[in-house]
């Protein structure tokens, strides 16, 4: 953390111009706030950290959801129900984050451990988003690949970064909390200013046209690989990489088999799964019934940049109010608030709304910042346990393990979901039952609160590991090296992994 007499002096001399200078007071502290990190830290890292969370994952990601829902109903021309399957499958590059994190960790490459993978990220998003922004008739098989190869770019980079913040967070404990709120802030306005202009552009220069540009954050994670600071370590034993990977997957399977472990493990996987995601057919209805809304692109744009101020609104919530509730206690309420907050959906399908004198688009606002913020406080607990399930030595690599079990959960509520709009019929025409796949998802967002008794009732600042899990000699070899390994920010967690989730 910064030094508090630094601000202190720092407060004391803009204080005597107040009030006329509150805002000034505001502007310089934050500003040297990051001129502090930038000094005690290399430049090249903290703009390493603002390009990947802020320009990459936060603009970026907000202009490919945006981009792709519109990509898939215009150009595609796709169900519902296929463009909610094909958006599981684009993101099950994010499912094997682990396997990016061992990589970047224990694999350097010409004597570098995240220069290479930064430049390969970044290479690979240039070239899968300029093929899908040049070819004019694409297949869309092709077209699935070149999404799934774009989102394996961005999820490379953010494990890449994620271990670059481990290792400063190490190397500096006392700004370990000022990193994060780095990653938080960058993450958060990019996605504000992504999904602000995002209907703007599809509107302009239509969704291919979108992942032209995106390009342009691609080229700059490319960038962040030519220019990081980073010792060069040359005459690397390659040979002892197979006993750090096994010596690795022994100590996860370990912990995975210990109760404390793999019951919470169950629940937030099913927690996820069970809530079957239709977004897909939410957005249909919203832009093409014709007894929709018919919102616009930049409505669409507009709506989602309201919700993403009701998921930092719901973050800044658990962290000052709820952080210190039972996990049990907590995800009871959240879940309960969750199932109730989709009959918005229901009555906006229904078009009950109008009955009450409320429009169309002030209803959606609403409920799309309703959604955010529940969605983001039920979401916070689920990292915070993830991180207590941790044991010493392998905290990275379990929680980017733990990360994708999460994802495995999103990807089968995606596809569920859109079986869900399958069997019902609900297609780009046809809406007549989308109020019954509504309600099915909302009594299904019940179901996890009958397995409750799979996460612990303690305290959630007390450690859930009671003891310690025993370790082979070659994960003791390895427990330093596996620190460093990606570690995700409780504020920005599923993030942009979160993109998944619609109106």
């Amino acid at each position: 953390m910064v030094e508090e007499d630094k601000l202190n002096v720092f407060d004391e001399d803009l204080e005597e111009d107040e009030p006329q200078k509150e805002s000034s007071v505001s502007i310089g502290t934050s500003v040297y706030w990051f001129k502090t990190l930038v000094s005690e830290m290399h430049w090249s890292f903290v703009f390493g950290v603002v390009i990947v969370y802020g320009i990459s994952q936060g603009l970026g990601g907000a202009l490919n959801r945006v981009a792709t829902e519109y990509y898939m109903k215009d150009v595609q021309k796709v169900q519902p129900s296929e463009a909610q399957v094909y958006s599981g499958i684009t993101s099950i590059p994010w499912m094997v984050k682990p396997i990016w994190g061992l990589f970047t960790d224990l694999v350097p490459v010409l004597g570098y451990h995240r220069r290479p993978y930064f430049v390969f990220a970044g290479f690979l998003g240039v070239i899968s988003l300029l093929s899908l922004a040049l070819h004019q008739k694409l297949h869309l098989l092709l077209a699935i690949l070149l999404l799934t190869a774009g989102s394996a770019g961005v999820a490379i980079a953010d494990v890449t970064i994620d271990a670059c913040v481990a290792q400063n967070s190490s190397i500096h404990p006392t700004l370990a909390a000022d990193l994060q709120s780095l990653c938080a802030l960058s993450s958060s306005i990019g996605a504000l200013l992504g999904f602000s202009i995002s209907g703007i552009l599809v509107h302009l220069i239509g969704s291919k046209g979108v992942y032209g540009l995106l390009a342009i954050p691609a080229g700059l994670v490319f960038l962040v690989g030519m220019i990081l600071n980073e010792p060069h370590m040359p005459d690397f034993n390659y040979r002892q990489v197979n006993e750090k990977f096994v010596g690795a997957g022994k100590a996860m399977w370990t912990t995975l088999k210990s109760p404390n472990v793999w019951r919470p493990c169950l629940y937030m996987y099913l927690s996820l799964a069970l809530c079957l995601d239709i977004n897909e057919g939410l957005f249909y209805w919203y832009t093409d019934s014709k007894n929709g809304p018919k919102f616009s692109q930049e409505n669409v744009g507009f709506i989602f940049s309201i919700g993403s101020v009701g998921s930092l609104f719901g973050a800044l919530l658990y962290q000052y109010v709820l952080k210190d509730h039972q996990f049990r206690d907590l995800l009871f309420w959240t879940q309960m608030i969750y199932s109730l907050s989709g009959m918005l959906d229901f009555l906006l399908v229904l078009r009950l709304n109008l009955k009450i004198g409320m429009p169309d688009y002030f209803f959606i606002v609403i409920d799309e910042s309703v959604h955010q913020l529940i969605n983001r406080l039920k979401w916070m607990p689920l990292l915070v346990l993830s991180s207590k399930l941790c044991p010493r030595g392998i905290e990275g690599t379990f929680f980017a393990l733990l990360m994708s079990i999460d994802n495995v959960g999103l990807l089968s509520a995606s596809w569920g979901g859109g079986f869900l709009l399958h069997i019902l019929k609900v297609t780009r025409t046809k809406f007549s039952n989308l109020w019954l796949a509504i309600l099915i998802r909302n009594f299904l967002r019940l179901t996890p609160l009958c397995m409750l008794f799979l996460v612990p009732r303690g305290d959630p600042n007390s450690s859930i590991l009671l003891t310690e899990l025993p370790s082979s000699d070659v994960e003791n070899e390895t427990c330093e090296e596996a620190d460093n390994i990606e570690l995700v920010s409780l504020v920005n967690g599923i993030n942009i992994n979160n993109q998944k989730e619609g109106f």
